[in-house]
């Protein structure tokens, strides 16, 4: 039998190959990934695996794709549910990006620490918003829906397995193997024609509109490595040729630690694909629309420590605006060191990111008592403090990745009101409750502190 976490491996590695054949670049990526993880590895030893041991780095990936509509994302959740993968958090890219990108994401991952130490596969999976009048008028909005309404993403029998692996938490190595062929063949390219002139519709509105609506199938667009360097494969790359978008997205590189997550890519390559013209005629095209993503993960934030963030980004961007010959990256390292500790300790005790908190064996050793407090706890070395890796998304940072991999920006009429959506919108959407990030980092800190408790015989959790 296969297992949820089993199938769940098998899934990202059979990806990963098929992707690979399809967008050689991308094994590339992952070639020197592992170039520059083994040399961290060597250069820092046991530090180098603070945040997940290298062979879950190794293996790690993240994937994106890109659905119509709620039904379609339903699917999609049934699907990733078959993986032991739930959606996590709810992004607006609409409000994210300065350019058009007409979506609302979410990420489904696992959420149990042991599921992600086994394997901790995500899929950043993203919906169009064709009922958003500020880029689809009454007439776009309704051809675009009945386009979507008569395609079909994933077959009946896919769906049928995805049921029977979540309910029964495994499937037969047969029915197995039957899944894994269906889930990744959903996600291939597809060599159907696409019909030019509907596609180029779309295209005027977001190079994302089109390439969601624009076609009768789905694909994965970009699989994402994990690295301990960004910085040393942004360089590494560029040296090889192949051609990187023009930042890092995210924080700074500083002498703090890594915090929330880094991320980058190589631009979108023209593929060739089939187009069928209005007269009927199917010609050799190319379309630019999927890309190399790669990231370094850092330590989770708390609400506090998130806000504080946000807060810095917001006066990176004002300053910014004032000197437009400024450096940004200079000027969020500066405003990164006077306003963040450049220590774990120092995040920890400003309850800025969150932890894991553990007793260290052998203590006491002269028969004291504990301190009362987390920070004397710490000091004295009575309990340690593990961070948490941050396993989800940005949406500024996903906004500028697409939007880095844009050929322009499309159109987005601001005079007319958006539409409004948020988590609670897209859990009935799907019929699954999508879970909110900072809940789940709260839970596991709190099972820790609570586990520290009760072994040092303490009143009430260390504070």
């Amino acid at each position: 039998m296969f297992s949820q976490w089993q199938l769940r491996a098998a899934f990202a590695r059979r990806l990963s190959d098929m992707y690979g054949r399809e967008v050689p670049a991308y094994t590339t990526l992952v070639d020197v990934s592992r170039e520059v993880n083994e040399e961290v590895l060597r250069a820092r030893g046991a530090d180098a695996e603070r945040l997940g041991s290298i062979g879950r780095v190794t293996a790690e990936r993240h994937g994106a794709i890109r659905v119509g509509t709620p039904e379609e994302l339903s699917q999609v959740a049934r699907v990733f549910g078959a993986l032991g993968m739930h959606p996590v958090g709810f992004y607006d890219l609409r409000e994210a990006a300065a350019s058009a990108v007409p979506v609302v994401s979410t990420a489904f991952r696992p959420v149990d620490g042991e599921e992600l130490a086994r394997n901790p596969f995500r899929v950043f999976t993203s919906m169009l918003t064709p009922a958003d009048p500020r880029f689809f008028d009454p007439e776009l909005r309704s051809r675009l829906e009945n386009f979507l309404a008569g395609r079909e993403l994933f077959p009946p029998e896919l769906l049928a397995l995805a049921d029977r692996a979540e309910a029964a938490g495994e499937l037969s190595d047969t029915d197995a193997e039957r899944f894994l062929h269906l889930a990744v063949q959903a996600f291939e390219l597809s060599p159907e024609p696409v019909d030019k002139a509907w596609y180029e519709t779309l295209e005027k509105v977001s190079a994302v509109a089109a390439d969601i609506g624009g076609v009768r199938s789905t694909h994965i667009n970009h699989l994402t490595p994990r690295v301990l360097d960004i910085d040393a494969l942004y360089r590494r790359m560029t040296e090889r040729g192949i051609e990187m978008i023009d930042a890092i997205q995210g924080p700074p590189r500083w002498r703090g630690p890594d915090v929330l997550l880094r991320q980058t890519s190589f631009r979108a390559l023209a593929e060739s694909r089939a187009m069928r013209t209005p007269d009927g005629e199917v010609i050799s095209g190319a379309l630019r629309v999927r890309f190399g993503e790669v990231e370094a993960r850092g330590i989770a934030l708390t609400r506090q420590g998130r806000a504080r963030y946000d807060a810095l980004l917001a006066r990176v961007d004002e300053l910014a605006a004032l000197d437009p010959q400024a450096d940004r990256v200079d000027v969020a390292r500066a405003l990164w060191t006077a306003e963040l500790p450049d220590t774990e300790h120092g995040l920890a005790a400003q309850g800025l990111a969150h932890f894991t908190y553990h007793v260290v064996p052998g203590r006491p050793t002269d028969g004291s008592r504990p301190p009362a407090g987390l920070d004397a706890l710490l000091d004295q070395g009575w309990v340690r403090a593990e961070p948490i890796v941050y396993e989800d998304f940005l949406p500024r940072s996903a906004a500028g990745i697409f939007q880095s991999n844009l050929s322009d920006e499309g159109s987005r009429n601001n005079d007319r009101t958006g539409i409004a959506y948020d988590s609670a919108w897209l859990s009935g959407a799907i019929g699954r409750e999508v879970l909110d990030p900072f809940d789940l980092y709260e839970e596991q800190q709190n099972r820790s502190l609570a586990q520290v408790t009760r072994e040092l015989a303490l009143d009430g959790l260390p504070g």
